[in-house]
């Protein structure tokens, strides 16, 4: 296949591909300068990072997804060469085959096991999936050490392949490092020379643009994705082999982490996601930067992820929306359709149904409010934190479920409420209640400017902007190392309006619970007013949207706003039942467990929320630490693989069929609920003729 001549790039867009690059190496040079030495290391670990940035690229490129299993699908086979090597002492080569084949191996059955079966799923579920099996994944690289009789590898070393002392500046460079020089842009180089010039390279690019319409061609689409991640799975294992083989570290090396995950997802970004010479030399102009950063803070490394927050939200801020409608397509396949049909009108009037619909909400509040009955102090707490994650995941049902738009750090903005609620009450003496009026403001204001990207760029670039603002806050922005303002005592719980004391754990549970309810009634309230339809209709059909005179912009606005209010409400109240703010409960990995919980619980009713903090604390509070992402991977794949809807469809699917069981008895025709039988088979004749003639009439 040939392009014509007005296809192909001028000199001005090849430039402009290479802009932010080298704007990233200019800063590097005149603000951090360094020796050469600290420029090769930092173009080494460059080309490392491109490695797993094009494997993010062309599952991108394949699924329309970001895969945060990326890193760890080269964890599990660094953590078996590393085996082999250190421990059974077999040959360098021997090793490093046998790795290679598992990482081709894992990375095709990951696909054919797991990411066929969200064929047809939307975008957001696929992409809470890879959640999940990174979770999978890091847990049995944490196992597999136990083949060997280890519990885990630490400050393991491989050896270098061959001898070699070289020396460039304040660095030396061993058999490692030169491997890594030559290894890097050969695999680099032969993929582009794959994709540009042979059928199978036709083939996964024609697949990317349009998989129906290729598959329509004779292509076999699925085959090709299976070659996709395996081609991705083998690049991260190359590039999470060869950090370990040059930094040490095991398995427990920084490029297996979120934070380097988000590295590469910045290479990624700034690589316009598809680009690869572009991805790959964004990755050694940010790691060139990173270094830099470093050696001028040798004492302070946490700001190297401040810079990198910057750096994408300024390429987002400066990048073109895209016109094509793959993008677009692809953009929209990022909602998730799982809106909860209300009870049918035909059976709202029926007493049993009104009274249901009464008794249901009050009776679980009922029996939240009677737990300190029977719970201890210790128990009591749990619930309290419970109730709190409930808030925090219904935030993401406005923010994902509401306006469709996908925010993996949420856990910052709980962190912007934690950090101003304690400022309120520990410095400026304000009664409880005004700390979580002016925590839930501040949140607000913070969640719309970092979701300023997402008015122009749809899809996933707001996911990568949240993640890399979590990193930001976690690491600095809101670290007690970094900022003097937090407080950094243990915070005395004031007594609620100056009158009801808050310090016992039982106390303070009713108030949490108190505040967490009012919060979800305004919910649903906001729901079914316009403001909540308006968002709606936002995420669904911008253009009819703004047919109907809905302000789409402002619909956004409100919706970033509400949940980053909610959010930072969560923070406050967190931060007093804890009794002290750590930034540990705010980094990037619980932003993902958090949506992960909301995803996984239902992001189409309030009962979602309330699921999904239940599955995501009952791993956290009763499993050691090494097991207790096992049953939440395992849980987050089987149920999207059953219940693509979440939890709560479970919960939907069983009143609707109630409610069948009621119209049958009652002899009602309700259409709805008739379409969701079996062929049918269950309902009486004449329901069948009824229903037939209704709907008749209703079409004429």
């Amino acid at each position: 296949m040939t392009r014509s001549s007005r296809d192909l790039p001028g000199p001005v867009q090849q430039i402009q591909r290479f802009l932010p690059a080298l704007a990233l190496v200019l800063v590097s040079a005149v603000f951090f300068p360094m020796g050469r030495g600290d420029w090769a290391l930092g173009f080494l670990v460059g080309l490392l990072t491109a490695l797993i940035a094009i494997g993010l690229a062309l599952i991108f490129r394949a699924n329309r997804i970001i895969n945060f299993a990326q890193g760890d699908l080269g964890t599990v086979p660094t953590t078996v060469t590393l085996g082999l090597v250190a421990v059974s002492g077999l040959p360098w080569v021997v090793a490093v085959a046998a790795g290679l084949a598992v990482s081709v191996l894992l990375g095709a059955i990951v696909e054919f096991f797991i990411v066929r079966r969200f064929w047809r799923a939307p975008r957001l579920l696929l992409t809470v999936a890879t959640i999940g099996l990174s979770q999978l994944l890091f847990v049995v690289s944490a196992l597999l050490p136990r083949w060997w009789g280890e519990t885990v590898f630490l400050k393991q070393q491989i050896p270098d392949p061959f001898q070699v002392d070289w020396q460039i500046g304040n660095q030396t460079f061993h058999g490692s490092e030169i491997l890594a020089l030559v290894l890097a842009p050969t695999l680099m180089a032969a993929l582009a020379l794959i994709l540009a010039r042979t059928d199978l390279g036709l083939a996964v690019r024609a697949t990317a643009e349009r998989s129906d319409r290729a598959a329509l061609l004779g292509v076999p689409v699925r085959r090709l994705q299976t070659v996709v991640w395996a081609t991705a799975s083998l690049l991260s294992f190359v590039g999470v082999f060869l950090q370990i083989s040059i930094f040490g570290g095991g398995t427990s090396g920084a490029s297996t982490s979120v934070q380097a995950l988000t590295l590469a997802l910045a290479a990624f970004v700034l690589g316009r996601m598809e680009d690869l010479p572009a991805i790959t030399v964004s990755a050694v102009a940010l790691r060139i930067l990173t270094q830099g950063v470093t050696v001028h803070n040798p004492m302070a490394p946490s700001r190297v992820y401040l810079v990198v927050g910057v750096v994408i939200l300024v390429g987002l801020v400066f990048r073109k929306a895209s016109g094509r409608r793959v993008d677009s397509e692809a953009a929209t396949s990022w909602h998730d359709a799982g809106e909860v049909r209300p009870v049918p009108i035909e059976l709202r009037h029926l007493p049993v149904v009104r009274i249901v619909r009464i008794v249901g909400p009050v009776l679980v509040v009922a029996i939240a409010v009677a737990l300190p009955i029977f719970f201890g102090p210790a128990d009591e707490l749990r619930a309290s934190l419970v109730a709190i994650y409930a808030l925090i995941a219904l935030s993401v049902l406005v923010l994902t479920g509401w306006a469709g738009q996908v925010s993996l750090g949420q856990m910052s903005f709980v962190a912007v409420g934690a950090a101003v609620g304690a400022v309120a009450t520990a410095t400026w003496d304000l009664d409880l209640t005004a700390a979580l009026l002016i925590a839930g403001i501040a949140g607000a204001l913070v969640a719309i400017v970092v979701g300023l990207p997402a008015f122009r760029l749809p899809g996933l670039y707001l996911a990568v902007t949240t993640l890399a603002f979590a990193l930001a806050c976690s690491n600095f922005l809101l670290n007690r190392k970094e900022q003097s303002w937090i407080p950094r005592d243990r915070l005395d719980r004031p007594p609620l309006l100056r009158t009801f004391d808050l310090t016992q754990q039982d106390s303070m549970y009713w108030f949490v619970l108190a505040v967490v309810v009012l919060c979800f009634l305004a919910v649903t309230g906001i729901r079914r007013s316009r403001t909540g339809r308006a968002i709606i209709a936002a995420r669904d059909n911008e253009a009819g949207a703004t047919a109907y005179s809905i302000g789409v912009t402002r619909a956004k606005l409100t919706a970033f706003a509400l949940s980053g209010f909610l959010a930072a409400v969560a923070g406050c109240l967190l931060v007093h039942v804890n009794q002290a703010y750590t930034e540990q409960g705010f980094v990037a990995a619980d932003s993902l467990s958090v949506f992960t919980a909301a995803v996984v619980g239902g992001l189409g009713s309030w009962i979602g929320p309330v699921l999904g903090s239940v599955f995501l604390s009952g791993g956290n509070f009763y499993l050691q630490e090494r097991w207790r992402l096992l049953p939440t991977a395992i849980g987050v794949l089987g149920v999207l693989l059953v219940l693509p809807g979440g939890l709560a469809d479970l919960v939907f699917r069983g009143r609707d069929a109630l409610l069948r069981r009621l119209a049958r008895k009652k002899e009602i025709v309700v259409p709805s609920l008739l379409a969701d039988t079996a062929d049918g088979a269950d309902v009486p004749p004449a329901l069948h003729i009824a229903a037939a003639t209704e709907l008749v009439g209703e079409r004429a």
